[in-house]
């Protein structure tokens, strides 16, 4: 069964870290750039960042430039979306998914990818 299992989300407060895990199944994940998006409450499911197939090129929303990092391991098929400095206004579900049909972070529409994880819930509260 091919399928991504989103991992570590939870509540924080502002200010604090959070690491989220991509777990890839079925599937060699090096084969696939991976995104991930948030969907906040009541709203569109929105582009995060991306990271190539081979790591070495990654792309971000501006709201998260400098406080999110994507990564990943390739020989473990997992990814990773580091969180630093969070704010209220992360709080959303947030989703990894694969980019089938093309290689390169640069692929920021919902449509470009088409493997998705199930979500993990991420609220920054105080």
């Amino acid at each position: 069964q091919v399928q991504l299992v989103e991992s570590g989300g939870g509540l924080v407060q502002p200010g604090n870290s959070l690491t989220l895990s991509c777990a890839a199944s079925g599937l060699p994940l090096d084969d696939y750039t991976i995104g991930w998006f948030r969907q906040p409450l009541g709203n569109e499911r929105q582009f995060v960042g991306a990271i190539d197939w081979t790591g070495e090129r990654t792309y971000y929303t501006d709201s998260v430039k400098g406080r999110f990092t994507i990564s990943r391991d390739n020989d473990q098929n997992m990814a990773y979306l580091q969180m630093n400095n969070l704010e209220p206004e992360d709080t959303a579900v947030y989703y990894c998914a694969a980019n089938t049909a093309a290689n390169g972070p640069y692929y920021t529409s919902v449509a470009n990818y088409a493997l998705w994880g199930q979500g993990t819930q991420v609220t920054v509260s105080s």
